[in-house]
Formats: C-alpha cells, structure tokens, sequence
C-alpha cells in the first residue's frame, strides 16, 4: 500500500520510517495530483496554522477534504487533528473540519509542558504504548460517530471516525509502530 505524508512540515522522516518498518511504501505528499494514488495519508504535527495556509496556498485543501469525505484514510497526529477538527474551541479558524471532534489548541500548555507517558489502549495494541505529547492539543468533545479511544488524566488524546484517526500525541516519535500498524490496517480495509 502507498500510505502518504504530508510534507509541508513536522515528523516527516519519521512517520515515514515507521510506514517502511509496516512494510508499506511511504510517499511524501506536496501536490493535491498525489491524492489519488494513495491508500492513506497522515497529517503529521508540526503548526497548524501555516499547514493550513500550505494546503489553501498549494490547491490541495479542497481535494483533500473530497478524498477525506470519499472514504481515504486520514490520520492527524497532534496538529494533524487540529486539521482534521470541525471546531476548534479557543481559535476560530477551521481548516479542513471533516471530524466531528472539537478540540483545544496547545491545551497541555507550553514547549515546557510537553511530557510523554504510556497507555494501555485494546483497540491498538495488546500492550502499552508510549505517548509522547509536545504542546498537544486534546478532545474537548466528540459527536455521536466518533469513538474515544483513549484518555489521559480525563482528556480524550485519541479517538475514530469511520475512516477518520486523530491523536494529540506523536507516535512516530516512538520507537513502537502499534499506532502505524492500527493505521495501515484502516488503510487495508
């Protein structure tokens, strides 16, 4: 499978590291004609704000947003998810807003605040995987399509929306590819 980065900023390399490691093709994604060649395609962290002004600018969020709606599977990591929101509860900007989630900008706090843990979530993996938060957004709330799969310290960090994955947190920045194998799977299916 040809699973996509977005490319304008953020773990790049990373993610693309861990698609290899899953035995899938990475493709680094710049061009709204690289959509339709692709099985999947994840939204790294990095800022939201100028990601948005980089797909507006490159003529990609339209057809990124059609792909989304049409059935590609998107995974927003941290500000991945802030694309992928349909509000955001402390800044009116809405980019591509396809996931009925509502979700707070740099909730965690600062640079200084970033912090990582471990969690035990079924749907992804037997064991425990690490978390790693890096001035990291969260769930607010989420509409009725929208299944929470995890929480940290009471916050939703994690959750699904048919072909739809968001996360607060960067698992490309872990040496555990469970979220990658979860998200290669939606790929498949």
């Amino acid at each position: 499978m040809r699973i996509g980065v977005l490319g304008f900023q953020g773990a790049v390399i990373e993610h693309r590291q861990h698609i290899a490691a899953t035995g899938h093709e990475p493709v680094v994604v710049r061009y709204p004609e690289q959509l339709a060649t692709l099985d999947g395609i994840i939204l790294p962290g990095g800022e939201s704000t100028t990601m948005g002004k980089l797909l507006n600018r490159t003529g990609m969020m339209e057809p990124l947003r059609q792909r989304i709606a049409a059935g590609l599977p998107v995974w927003g990591t941290c500000a991945g998810m802030i694309l992928l929101a349909k509000e955001l509860v402390n800044d009116s900007t809405r980019h591509l807003a396809v996931m009925d989630i509502a979700v707070k900008r740099n909730a965690y706090g600062t640079q200084i605040d970033s912090f990582d843990t471990d969690a035990f979530i079924p749907e992804v993996s037997p064991e425990a995987v690490p978390l790693v938060f890096i001035r990291a957004p969260y769930i607010t709330s989420v509409g009725e399509g929208v299944r929470v799969l995890c929480r940290v310290d009471g916050h939703i960090v994690a959750a699904r929306e048919g072909n739809m994955l968001a996360t607060s947190f960067h698992p490309e920045l872990t040496g555990n590819s469970a979220f990658h194998l979860y998200f290669a799977e939606m790929c498949r299916r």
